[in-house]
């Protein structure tokens, strides 16, 4: 049973039952629930541990037991007139829950004068700066206040995009029109990006896989790169409209050369393939990265592509701040960190392997490969090299949606 439906049935029993009648159900639920279960219907009926201890002592005990110094029901077994006890804490001290919910509030934390501010707000250290103000109280009871008030341990949430481009939802129109018009035609529709580089050897990686209880696998402690094996860099081609992908997986630099190089491979290895005949190739990536829209040797890299292949390459970055709108990331990338969890990544070839395995129910298919080329970083790119791109820029956001044609063709 989960916390929402014991709260509820606690809530309702509370109203119907004594004292002793509700300790007892309490108990026997805690015993049901096995390891762990008096924490849970200790925060669910939200009485104490001690309450819950007591319920089970009671249980253990003989029929014919009394509790002392209470009021028999009607069997003879004491218990307390309903009212009765000490009164809480906070019904004593009437500004303890005031002085909680200003030590947490997002206000008062931003405060530099707040004694909080600048450290972590632990339940022991948040009981110390009560007593501090004169609250007489126990780590345990600020526990137990928090979960009353409504506070849980939250970890942050990458949510926020930073500030919106103006055109930012007009950029995406323009991304999905060019999508819809390339795949009406039967022309190649990728998406392009850089995944986060991969320590290589026997790391922790995030996340649970099914081993025999007791026996984890273990790995090094610390995460320091092992200087024979390195890191890889995996960039990644999905096709959007085949729901296929290729990643090559650097052992140097994640550059612009790189990049191109991993979409080279793609359409010499997988796109001429199914698309033949198609004379345009559109490529949707992020706005920054190795793949930047300023970055002037990725454009001079792609007019070499675009020579080589007889391709006119179409780009479209996506506006500042929204890399996650990349297909790239929820169409192809989640389903490898998925498929890796938990799993340390021992050697290039295990990477390799566990990406080229990685499988999805809508047919997603994933072709790896190892690409040991050295790609140098600090490049110059000349202003004659710019100058001589066959490059046309869109109307709208011309930095952003561009095309290069090949130099050996006229341009359409």
């Amino acid at each position: 049973m989960n916390a929402n439906a014991l709260r509820a049935k606690y809530r309702m029993l509370s109203e119907r039952l004594d004292e002793r009648s509700l300790r007892l159900c309490l108990a026997s639920d805690a015993l049901a629930l096995g390891h762990g279960g008096i924490s849970q219907v200790a925060r669910a009926a939200k009485v104490s541990r001690t309450t819950i201890h007591a319920g089970l002592r009671e249980l253990r005990a003989p029929t014919s037991s009394i509790t002392p110094g209470s009021a028999p029901d009607k069997q003879g077994r004491r218990v307390r007139r309903p009212g009765g006890g000490r009164k809480t804490l906070a019904e004593k001290d009437e500004t303890l829950l005031k002085d909680l919910n200003g030590l947490l509030d997002p206000v008062t934390r931003g405060d530099p004068m707040s004694p909080l501010r600048w450290t972590c707000k632990s339940t022991t250290k948040l009981a110390a700066e009560l007593r501090a103000r004169g609250h007489m109280v126990s780590q345990v009871t600020v526990w137990r206040l928090l979960d009353e008030l409504g506070y849980s341990m939250q970890s942050n949430r990458k949510r926020r995009e930073g500030t919106d481009h103006p055109d930012r939802n007009a950029q995406f129109e323009f991304i999905n029109a060019a999508a819809k018009e390339f795949l009406g035609h039967g022309w190649p529709a990728i998406s392009v990006d850089t995944k986060k580089k991969e320590l290589i050897g026997p790391f922790k990686n995030t996340g649970k896989e099914w081993q025999k209880k007791g026996e984890p696998i273990e790995v090094n402690m610390h995460d320091f790169a092992d200087p024979a094996l390195g890191k890889v860099i995996p960039y990644g081609v999905y096709d959007v409209g085949r729901n296929q992908g290729w990643v090559s997986l650097g052992i140097s630099h994640d550059t612009a050369q790189f990049a191109v190089e991993a979409i080279r491979q793609w359409w010499l290895r997988m796109g001429q393939r199914v698309y033949p005949a198609a004379p345009d190739l559109l490529i949707t990536a992020d706005g920054g990265g190795s793949n930047g829209a300023r970055v002037r040797l990725w454009k001079v890299e792609l007019q070499r592509l675009a020579d080589e292949l007889g391709l006119r390459l179409h780009v479209r970055h996506f506006p500042p701040g929204t890399s996650k709108w990349n297909k790239i990331e929820h169409r192809m990338f989640c389903h490898i960190t998925e498929n890796w969890r938990g799993r340390p990544l021992i050697s290039r070839a295990v990477v390799v392997e566990l990406i080229a395995s990685t499988r999805t129910a809508q047919g997603l298919a994933i072709h790896a490969e190892l690409d040991e080329t050295t790609h140098e970083t600090g490049k110059t790119v000349t202003d004659d090299e710019i100058n001589s791109l066959a490059i046309e820029r869109c109307d709208f956001h011309g930095e952003w949606n561009y095309s290069l044609s090949p130099r050996n063709a006229p341009a359409c």
